[in-house]
């Protein structure tokens, strides 16, 4: 990396105060001499069905406001010297980075002959997109992200090659946003047509089989010009050549104030299969006839009561998997010729174990189970017919899974938490599995084991988690543990490498992941029971494993750190608040925190309802008020050590969540344990982030927590840094 790269913007702090800073961190880990800058107050009092709610820090929803901007600099000021003088931030900051140095590789998209896929040689803060015309081939690079900004922070977020492979669609983020611009390149020379789409985010993109245009979905243009994601987005077709103002409008809700369509085109470009999108648990899905000129729209799924994915198609069928009567998922078979919905047929009836996803591959139906947090990969016939078990390295995570309808040649990625990704080739028509790339790492992972465990939750329900540590760990309560978790949105925590966890085993901790009501492990029944009203059981959840992980001996609650992001971030909050005594220190990142008026940051927001309710329903209010995190610090209490961490441009959970919550700690601590917060620009919610940059950020969490449960710097630690700055 280069120095520019490798070293974030800081506040201009006087040798003084970093050595001032240095006392305060090194000595008690201790808040006394912090001084908290003021937060812009506010009396806004807001009445829900009777029960008055303030909101003091109301003010921080205007997040281009002078006196948000000036408490913002203020917090960064008093944190970025802080987190700098800590004792084990170096040692991490050096590990994180030679940590990272390994070859990496994406999961290669096939088209006309065409490998295209991501590589990262180790150094880079962005991977680079390469094409082959070979497995064997050397690739070439095709579009460099690296070499778009100073900073690393304009990352490639999608691509999506033609079917003759002879073009590319790509899309940019800028600064971590949501937002993408999207362009096309020629294949041959690397050489960018005319053509821009802007006004686009979430939603996928499909070429028309001819390579003349591709189908997207837009949001409509603000006064400013830009997208207005408060609004539905509609779906278009944009021929190349032509202005994106050109661009025709193909179909576009108009019964809902809130549904979303995206678009996918059947191989043979004779149907435009059109998902709508309304929450987490609820899909429809309606075909246009592409083939006549009227462009007959046919209604297959419009009930809104489950979720349909459409998987694929051939000549005769359209395949999709759906929760329509099966909790754990099943694969539906639909007549092209009389689509249906009440003719459809199951081929893969619902299992004991839950779908996580499925396609088609060369005819046959692929399905990636879940099975106690781990994956099972079995093929069928496209009359339900099983083939078989597709035999994987081991116990972990299979995903990212690329096929096409008539190709057998599947690729995905498998992962576990001490190996790194590798990228490995299905052959559909044989059942057979060869490793493509095998990454090699600076480390030597053979030291430690993940064990998985089940315990109890507060109701008795069971739940999974997986342990990794030393082998040679002993039983004594007092091991430094990280426990992680998320809970929600029907997402599965399955095995993954990571270079920031491995760091933290070696810096001689433990690190568990619970799976936790809300995630999808075991169907939509787990993900149901957390949702909306019975949110508080993805909470209980969180809170058995910290008292398992106590009662079964590996620590003690000052030696408990706990680490979420997003709903994750949530979680952190939630269970800091209402267990403090719990937990040693706590990592609430880039968090959904205020949740009485989450939906009103974007029309994305209001959509996770399905995961958590609304406040403007008197039922849902009522769970939303008793578990929200800025709504219930308490003045007084000793809440542990505290560092929350968002992005400044985060437009997925916008930032001003954590400064009310980080505002909310500071105002009420009832002890001399620190809460900062740590507010990064250039970023956003996390997608993107260049490596130099989330090097700084785990460098800092991790030397946090490390401080608060007392972990030593490793012996292995750089020159200068065993005794502090």
């Amino acid at each position: 990396m280069t120095h520019s790269q490798s070293a974030r913007p800081r506040a201009v702090v006087t040798g003084v105060a970093v050595v001032a800073a240095g006392l305060v961190a090194t000595a008690a880990f201790a808040a006394a001499k912090l001084r908290y800058p003021a937060a812009p107050r506010s009396a806004v009092v807001d009445d829900y069905f009777g029960t008055k709610v303030a909101d003091p820090w109301r003010g921080f929803e205007n997040l281009d406001s002078a006196a948000t901007k000036k408490w913002v600099a203020a917090e960064n000021a008093l944190a970025q010297p802080w987190l700098e003088a800590l004792p084990q931030r170096a040692w991490v900051k050096e590990r994180l980075t030679k940590l990272w140095n390994y070859e990496r590789f994406g999961v290669p998209k096939k088209a006309g002959g065409h490998y295209f896929y991501t590589r990262n040689d180790g150094t880079q803060n962005q991977s680079v997109l390469h094409v082959a015309d070979s497995l064997d081939a050397p690739g070439r690079v095709l579009f460099d992200p690296n070499t778009a900004s100073k900073d690393a922070t304009i990352a490639l977020a999608r691509f999506e090659p033609s079917h003759d492979g002879r073009l590319l669609a790509y899309s940019l983020s800028d600064g971590g946003t949501d937002w993408e611009i999207w362009r096309f390149r020629r294949v041959e020379d690397g050489v960018d047509l005319p053509d821009e789409l802007r006004r686009v985010k979430f939603w996928q993109m499909s070429w028309a089989p001819d390579g003349s245009g591709v189908y997207y979905s837009r949001y409509p243009a603000r006064a400013d010009g830009h997208g207005d994601d408060a609004a539905r987005p509609a779906i278009y077709f944009h021929r190349l050549g032509d202005p994106q103002e050109r661009d025709a409008l193909v179909f576009a809700v108009t019964d809902h104030p809130t549904r979303a369509p995206s678009a996918a085109v059947t191989d043979d470009g004779k149907l435009l299969v059109v998902s709508i999108y309304e929450d987490t648990r609820r899909d429809g899905v309606v075909l246009k006839d592409l083939s006549r000129p009227d462009g007959h729209v046919t209604k297959l799924f419009t009930g809104f009561d489950a979720n349909y994915n459409y998987l694929g198609s051939d000549a005769d069928t359209l395949y999709f998997a759906t929760t329509a009567g099966a909790p754990n998922w099943r694969v539906l078979a639909v007549d092209r010729a009389a689509p249906s919905a009440a003719s459809a047929r199951t081929i893969v009836p619902e299992a004991g174990e839950a779908i996580e996803s499925a396609g088609i591959a060369g005819g046959r139906v692929l399905v990636s189970y879940v099975k106690d947090a781990r994956n099972v990969v079995t093929l069928f016939e496209r009359d339900g017919r099983r083939v078989g078990d597709v035999a994987l390295p081991g116990s972990g995570s299979a995903a990212n899974f690329e096929m096409k309808d008539t190709d057998p040649e599947v690729f995905f990625s498998f992962s576990d938490y001490l190996a790194p990704t590798r990228i490995l080739r299905l052959d559909a028509a044989t059942d057979t599995v060869s490793a493509w790339r095998t990454p090699k790492i600076d480390a030597d992972t053979s030291a430690y084991v993940t064990e998985q465990v089940f315990y109890r939750s507060k109701d008795g329900t069971k739940i999974p988690m997986s342990i990794t540590h030393r082998r040679d760990m002993p039983r004594d309560g007092n091991q430094p543990v990280l426990l992680y978790g998320y809970g929600g949105f029907n997402i599965s925590l399955t095995p993954t490498f990571r270079p920031t966890v491995l760091a933290w085993l070696e810096m001689g901790g433990v690190y568990a992941e619970a799976n936790l009501r809300g995630g999808g492990e075991y169907g939509e029944a787990w993900h149901d029971a957390g949702t909306v009203t019975r949110k508080q059981n993805v909470f209980d959840d969180f809170i058995a494993a910290a008292e398992y992980l106590v009662h079964e001996k590996y620590t003690r609650p000052a030696r408990l750190a706990i680490h979420g992001r997003s709903n994750g971030g949530l979680l952190v909050g939630a269970v800091m608040v209402q267990r403090p005594e719990l937990f040693g220190a706590a990592l609430p990142g880039v968090g959904v925190l205020d949740m009485l008026r989450y939906q009103y940051a974007s029309a994305n927001a209001r959509q996770w309802s399905g995961d958590y309710g609304l406040s403007e329903k008197p039922a849902e209010f009522a769970a939303l008020y008793k578990y929200s995190p800025v709504q219930n610090v308490k003045k007084g209490v000793c809440y542990p050590p505290t560092l929350v961490t968002t992005a400044d441009r985060d437009d997925r959970v916008v930032p001003w969540h954590s400064y009310k919550f980080a505002a909310a700690l500071q105002a009420a601590q009832g002890c001399a344990k620190p809460v900062l917060i740590r507010i990064e620009t250039r970023a956003g919610h996390g997608a993107g982030k260049p490596v130099w940059m989330q090097i700084e950020d785990f460098a800092d969490q991790w030397a946090f927590a490390a401080q608060a449960l007392g972990m030593p710097v490793p012996a292995r630690a750089v020159p200068g840094a065993a005794g502090g700055v």
